[in-house]
């Protein structure tokens, strides 16, 4: 199912649950703006951790990482301005093509810059929570924090969704 499509009814007999009287340029409208209150949301926090990310350097304590640590901030800062970007674009590629009458390209361009910002914050967040414990304890439970928050976020942004998904009839 496309961003752009409404999805279907959920179980026999609620036919119109999901149905709206709405003309194309209507429902594209609608979609256009759940993408932006999506954004919203995650460009908030995108963009305060990518500022954590950018002042870190400028601690005192920043000196006595070692070269993982440097390269995996190296790492982190890089993923996190390349988020902040992705959730950047679909406003920019707005203003571009106003009145362009392009909203549906834009929509479906939105929404798959949009996806893949939520999946690398999964990855940063969880690489994030991985710097922190290995300065904080060590390497090896920062290792293994990780690997069980990249899990986690693998299950709650792919496969619970993707199980909804399965469940909705076509």
């Amino acid at each position: 199912m496309g961003v752009d499509e409404d999805p279907p009814a959920a179980e026999e007999g609620s036919a119109d649950r999901y149905q709206r009287e709405e003309s194309a340029a209507e429902r594209l409208d609608r979609n256009w703006n759940e993408l932006l209150q999506e954004i919203r949301v995650l460009q908030t926090g995108s963009q305060i951790l990518a500022a954590f990310l950018v002042v870190l350097p400028f601690q005192d304590r920043f000196e006595e990482l070692d070269q993982v640590q440097v390269g995996w901030y190296l790492g982190l800062l890089l993923l996190a301005l390349l988020i902040v970007a992705l959730l950047l674009t679909p406003v920019g590629m707005h203003r571009r093509l106003f009145r362009q009458r392009v909203k549906d390209e834009m929509i479906k361009a939105a929404n798959t810059l949009l996806r893949t910002a939520i999946l690398l914050l999964g990855v940063l967040l969880s690489a994030v929570a991985v710097f922190v414990i290995d300065v904080v304890l060590s390497r090896g439970i920062a290792v293994g924090a990780g690997v069980l928050l990249l899990a986690l976020m693998g299950v709650l942004l792919v496969l619970l969704p993707h199980r909804i998904e399965r469940k909705v009839p076509s």
